[in-house]
Parts: structure tokens; C-alpha cells; sequence
């Protein structure tokens, strides 16, 4: 990989104001009904690795194979400050003949799973703000992980929803709903959209090798919606969009090979990049900084003074992480209150993380508080979207 200074960056700003003025009328969440705690989980893993060490015991006594380490509770809340996942199917996952989800595949004339959960989600949304699906004009799936290559997966959300207008799909990892608020916002400002849904059906148990020792505790399932509406047609309880702000820079260090052009079946050997695979320690290293620095630049664009910021939604992916960034953005270790996590229960849910933040930890705050949703990720990825409570 060539040094991050020396990588190709690409940066997209809002434009100004045109015809409307985007805020987020709503959110709306899905959250699976199973949970794996990391006590369940770690016993799965460490009956895998027993297996797998009396397999090849003979290999690992003439020191020819690494035995398997044990997984610990311990080591997990230490790494990431995740102590428990919601996913979409619990015992196939715990199994350790397995360790990964399965259910039954569906008819081309079933709703598929992707857009099930994502349809529950913006039903949430919709029932939020009162709005009738018809009032609808796009939906933009944005998410990390799409279940087929086509039709999109947004269209066939669009038609369950009986919305009449248009839809795609959009792919930026962990930074997918961020990246689509601001294309809805877009569509807003330029007139043509009046109401956007942002849904992000987030399976990542799917992409996740359960049977690594280093990640098999990271990703949870869920789903969330968002509503971006123009303010002249939005509830009289909204937040206001200050302005939002996207960047990427091109790494290696998070990556996923899987795809219809490239696949394979995770259980062959030699085949784990083709799931979810990271060098942590070089994407700590990179992110906090870049992310940290990106927030506060462009609140000095929009003249707003970090300190001033009521609450940050940030991307659940690492408490660490979402430590050291908010302390670099307000000036001080920042509290529960100031940075709600999500991440103890369900995980790190890619772009769905700092949604779902926003959409339980929003209720409390005034009219005219300040606040931050942000994202960062595999790309890598970050987006800012500072928003202000109306009403």
C-alpha cells in the first residue's frame, strides 16, 4: 500500500443552497430479535479451536501448524468494548461445524431478507413523520454488504413500499448512510426530490469470519432508515442539515474480497480474505487523525465551534476509537452523555452504527442544540453530517 499521504484522495462538499432546504424529518430502526453475548460466543469459538488443535495435533507437535488461541471475554471488551450482536440467525453462527448465518433461500417472488429488514426500518421512519410512503420520491440503499449484484436492492424497498418515484443502491462501507444523507440532501437542494429515504440494511454476520480469533466478535445485524425531506413539507419537529461533508482516501487495510466476480466458499483454506479482514492497529493509527481533523475543519467552515457541540453520533466501530476523536473535537474525554455508545449491544454494524445512535440518543436534547452524525471506514471513508433540533 502506498503511504496514505501519497494515496489518491477524493473530496465532495454540498453545494449551497438551491431550491429546497434538506432536514431529517425522521429515523426509523430494526433491530433483530437474537442476540449472541460474548460468553456465548467465546464458548462457540473455543470448542471450534478444539477441534481444530486435536485435528491437527500431530502438525502442531512437529511445529509445522500455529495451534488455535482461546478467544476470552476479557480480550474482546478490552479490544473493541463490545459485549454483545444482534444477528439475523443466532444458532447457525454459535455452531461450531459452522459458524456462519444460514437461512432458507428465497423465491425470486419473495422479498428477500436485505430488503425485509430494510423495509421494517423505514416503516419505522415513515410512522415517525407521518408520512404516507406515496409522499415518497427516492430511496438510496446505502450499506456495506449487498445481498445480489441485481436488480437493486433499494427498487425492490421501493416497490414493497409502494413508493412511486426511484431508487438505487450505493456502496461506501462503513460510511454508506452518511454518504447517502448527503445525496439525498442534494437531491433537495436541487429540486429534484422533495422526500428522500436513506435505509441501511446492515447483515454483516454474513461477511464476518466467526472462526478468526482477531474479528470474530465485531459485527452485529440491524437495519435503519433515514428521512431527508425538504423543510417546507417536513414535521414541525426536525433537524436542520448546517452541512455535510465527504472524503475518501484509498487503503487496503480494511478489505473484502467476496464477490460475484470473485468468490469462494469461506470454508476452503487459504480463502479468508474473501470475508471481512483488517490491520487494526494501522487503521487506529490512520483514522482517529484524519476523522478528528476532518470534523473540525469543516465546523470552522460552517462557523460552528466544536466545544458548542451538544452530542456526537459517531461511527460504533471501536470505543477506543470514538474516544480519542471525540476528545480531539470538544477539548476534554468526552461523556456518555456528550457521545452515547451503541456499541456495548449491538456491536459494530457498519454504516448503520451512528444511526442508530442518533435514533435512540436524540429525544432529550433541546431546540437549537447542535450535534454531529459521523461515520469512517473501509476505504477509507468518513462522513460528516452536522445537524441542528428544530422544534
Amino acid at each position: 500500500m502506498r503511504p496514505m499521504q501519497e494515496s489518491y484522495m477524493q473530496e465532495t462538499q454540498s453545494t449551497p443552497a438551491l431550491t429546497g432546504r434538506p432536514v431529517i424529518s425522521a429515523t426509523g430502526l430494526f433491530t433483530p430479535t437474537e442476540s449472541i453475548t460474548n460468553e456465548e460466543l467465546v464458548a462457540s469459538f473455543n470448542a471450534f479451536a478444539d477441534r481444530r488443535n486435536a485435528a491437527n495435533a500431530a502438525a502442531i507437535a512437529a511445529g509445522e501448524v500455529e495451534p488455535l488461541t482461546y478467544s476470552s471475554v476479557e480480550f474482546i471488551e478490552k479490544a473493541s468494548g463490545i459485549k454483545a450482536r444482534h444477528v439475523m440467525s443466532k444458532a447457525p453462527i454459535l455452531d461450531p461445524d459452522v459458524m456462519a448465518p444460514r437461512w432458507d433461500e428465497r423465491g425470486n417472488d419473495e422479498i428477500s431478507v436485505m430488503a425485509e429488514i430494510g423495509v421494517a426500518a423505514a416503516r419505522a421512519a415513515l410512522e415517525q413523520a407521518g408520512r404516507d410512503p406515496q409522499d415518497v420520491d427516492a430511496v438510496l440503499c446505502a450499506a456495506s454488504n449487498m445481498q445480489r449484484a441485481y436488480p437493486a436492492m433499494a427498487i425492490e424497498i421501493q416497490q414493497a413500499l409502494g413508493i412511486d418515484g426511484f431508487g438505487f443502491d450505493m456502496n461506501v462501507a462503513c460510511s454508506s448512510a452518511t454518504f447517502g444523507i448527503q445525496t439525498a440532501a442534494d437531491y433537495i437542494r436541487s429540486g429534484n426530490a422533495k422526500s428522500v429515504l436513506v435505509v441501511s440494511p446492515e447483515i454483516t454476520s454474513g461477511h464476518l469470519n466467526w472462526r478468526d480469533r482477531d474479528s470474530h466478535f465485531i459485527f452485529g445485524d440491524v437495519a435503519t432508515a433515514v428521512l431527508v425531506e425538504d423543510a417546507a413539507i417536513a414535521p414541525a419537529a426536525h433537524w436542520d442539515i448546517l452541512g455535510t461533508k465527504l472524503k475518501t482516501v484509498f487503503s487496503n487495510n480494511i478489505r473484502n474480497n467476496f464477490g460475484f466476480l470473485n468468490r469462494a466458499s469461506p470454508e476452503t483454506e487459504g480463502t479468508a480474505d474473501k470475508l471481512f479482514v483488517q490491520e487494526g492497529r494501522k487503521v487506529f493509527k490512520e483514522v482517529v487523525p484524519m476523522v478528528a481533523q476532518m470534523i473540525l475543519d469543516e465546523a470552522a467552515r460552517l462557523g460552528i465551534d466544536p466545544r458548542d457541540l451538544r452530542r456526537l453520533w459517531l461511527h460504533q466501530a471501536n470505543a477506543g476509537m470514538n474516544r480519542l476523536i471525540s476528545q480531539r473535537v470538544l477539548g476534554h474525554e468526552a461523556s456518555e452523555d456528550e457521545s452515547p455508545t451503541v456499541l456495548d449491544t449491538y456491536g459494530n454494524t457498519s454504516s448503520a452504527g451512528s444511526i442508530i445512535a442518533f435514533h435512540l440518543h436524540h429525544d432529550d436534547l433541546n431546540a437549537g442544540d447542535t450535534g454531529l452524525i459521523c461515520s469512517f471506514g473501509a476505504g477509507y471513508s468518513a462522513g460528516t453530517v452536522f445537524v441542528r433540533k428544530v422544534g
